[in-house]
């Protein structure tokens, strides 16, 4: 849906990927959900969003195709 990595010169950053309720969302990101109760976000460590995907898998794939270390959130 939307993704914002920058490259990061000679080290893995680390990002956290985090579940998301549609409904909390603002009603333009709700109409593009496509149906899904959530959605994934990827984070930045000072919070940042910077990508919110459809799924878990893929979240974890854009961040390491981005050159950072992916951590779940619980």
């Amino acid at each position: 849906m939307q993704a914002e990595f920058e490259n990061v010169t000679g080290a893995q950053r680390v990002v956290y990927v985090k579940a998301v309720d549609v409904a909390a969302l603002p009603e333009e990101v709700q109409e593009s959900a496509e149906g899904r109760s959530h959605l994934y976000a990827v984070h930045d460590d000072s919070g940042e969003q910077l990508a919110l995907v459809a799924d878990r898998r893929m979240a974890f794939v854009l961040a390491r195709q981005n050159d950072c270390s992916p951590v779940p959130v619980h």
